[in-house]
């Protein structure tokens, strides 16, 4: 495995993972906090919008994603009819490929890339967030408030901060159309400020005139077709976690989907907005370098442990700061019986 194969595992799994919105689990404000407090509740009467509005919003644009010097273009065409999601994401930069989703139905097509695992992969909006039923108290992780006004791709939308409340996880910036709620712009940033990523709409339409032919494949290549299961995404991770052992991670992230890894286990775990997936494999024939690499605000850390007298790799990546995810990758624990299974013995 090496760092990019696992970045790229990385990015489909946050394809699942759901932007959940619940009311601020707070202690009682004093008077003088009594404004602080009505800001919050109402940048999270917002919030609450902004996970129905992914799927629920029909519409077609361009946006761009820019995470350090890398900056990645998409068209996006997404329709909401029948209670089903319908949606077809192309790249326009750095090789041609697309990914249609109808309902439970996902077809990757990446000629110039190789092919992607779709296992429990539901890609569902711009952000690349779908969102889900699974409750998490969101507001107990970031400090919410209401940041004004302002104007993207055309729309008015209201800027909402969310403040991260411990060293843990990153502060984020978003950008929400007024009238749906859609997500159109978002930044990531570090305890300083600075902005590690940013996704932006560049061109976009909000409509319920979205024709079926937008909606098809239309990229020669090898097609890879899944039906997603509709299942319970959390009692999948945990048993994905049989025979290994994580003894730390941040507070409010729990597993949130299951991967599947070529040659091990993988877990994904979410805090309502960001997430991180830990992967366990042994070492293959290629020598990795460990300790962190970052790519604007995507942390991958890599860990070799010796197990059973075996080499394996802990592989943490995603949205998190580098001290976190090297904290989490020593946190892992592998039974030696799992140690045995995956290395063939």
């Amino acid at each position: 495995m090496n760092g990019a194969v696992v970045w790229l595992k990385h990015a489909l799994v946050s394809l699942l993972l759901g932007l959940i919105a619940l009311p601020v689990h707070a202690e009682s404000p004093s008077e003088s906090d009594s404004q602080v407090a009505g800001e919050a509740a109402t940048a999270m009467s917002w919030l609450k919008r902004l996970g129905p509005a992914l799927n629920m919003t029909s519409y077609r644009g361009v946006f761009v994603y820019a995470r350090g010097d890398q900056v990645h273009s998409m068209q996006i065409a997404h329709r909401y009819r029948d209670n089903q999601v319908e949606e077809r994401l192309v790249m326009q930069d750095g090789g041609s490929g697309e990914i249609v989703r109808k309902g439970m139905t996902v077809v990757c097509v990446l000629p110039d890339r190789g092919h992607i695992r779709l296992d429990e992969i539901i890609p569902s909006g711009p952000f690349a967030e779908a969102f889900t039923s699974q409750l998490m108290p969101f507001g107990d992780w970031y400090y919410p408030q209401l940041e004004g006004e302002d104007r993207v791709a055309g729309y008015d939308v209201v800027t909402i901060a969310l403040r991260a409340r411990d060293e843990d996880r990153y502060s984020h910036r978003l950008w929400l159309e007024k009238d749906t709620g859609l997500l159109v712009k978002s930044h990531v940033r570090d305890a300083n400020g600075d902005v590690l990523e940013h996704f932006q709409f560049t061109s976009l339409q909000i409509t319920d005139d979205i024709a079926d032919e937008e909606l098809q494949v239309q990229t020669q290549g090898r097609e890879i077709t899944r039906t997603l299961s509709a299942g319970d995404p959390q009692q999948s991770s945990v048993s994905r976690m049989n025979g290994w052992t994580l003894n730390w991670q941040p507070e409010g992230f729990v597993p949130a989907a299951a991967p599947r890894s070529s040659k091990g286990k993988a877990v994904a775990f979410s805090d309502g907005l960001a997430a991180f997936s830990v992967f366990v494999e042994p070492v293959g024939l290629l020598k990795m370098p460990t300790g962190a690499s970052r790519v604007g605000a995507t942390t991958i850390y890599l860990r070799e442990m010796s197990v059973a007298e075996r080499p394996f790799l802990v592989a943490v990546v995603g949205e998190i700061p580098p001290r976190t995810a090297r904290k989490v990758a020593d946190a892992v624990e592998i039974d030696d019986v799992l140690a045995l299974e995956l290395s063939g013995r």
